[in-house]
């Protein structure tokens, strides 16, 4: 069985690609933005700590996140395969990821970026709030934060990963197929 973590910005086409990915490879998705999302729509308690903090652009506790990753590993031994989507997003969370798969007897095979620029992510998320009526997609200042987030949090488990030798990072600007072509190439 093979672990994948899908990387990049937010607005990246993760979900698109990760849906690609599934429909391919028959892989598991393990997002972590769908699972919160699924929990605020439910009006859990859960679901509700998270609305508050994912409206104001900011991350969800880690403690939280594991918790529905370690019951999807548990729950889904019979996949082809993980593609984790959205997580990990910070360098704890990434040792956290490691040590609960080790702890299960289980790696990371690789993590696949997709890089864009700034610019193009602020489109892109904006689009998608258009499209999917996503009120954490529609203020301006909420999606900056969200960038800012990114490159303050995120970025910097790319190193953490190519210590690894599992980092690959992939042009994100061209179209859907062309960027499913290019993470195709790489599996």
């Amino acid at each position: 069985m093979k672990y994948y973590v899908l990387f990049g910005p937010p607005g990246a086409g993760k979900g698109t690609q990760a849906q690609k990915l599934v429909e391919k490879y028959q892989f598991h998705h393990v997002s972590t933005g769908e699972l919160l999302r699924s929990e605020i729509r439910q009006g859990t308690e859960l679901g509700r700590q998270a609305a508050a903090l994912i409206e104001k652009g900011n991350l969800v506790p880690d403690e939280i996140v594991v918790g529905m990753i370690r019951n999807e590993l548990i729950n889904n031994t019979e996949a082809a395969g993980f593609l984790f989507d959205g997580f990990p997003r910070t360098t704890a969370q990434a040792e956290t990821l490691d040590q609960l798969m080790k702890d299960l007897g289980k790696q990371i095979d690789a993590v696949i970026a997709l890089h864009l620029p700034d610019a193009m992510i602020f489109d892109r998320i904006r689009h998608r709030a258009e499209i999917e009526g996503r009120k954490d997609d529609a203020d301006p200042a909420i999606i900056q934060n969200r960038i800012d987030t990114y490159h303050s949090k995120t970025v910097p488990i790319i190193d953490y990963y190519r210590n690894q030798n599992k980092y690959v990072e992939i042009d994100g600007t061209g179209t859907i197929d062309e960027v499913f072509e290019k993470i195709s190439a790489l599996l």
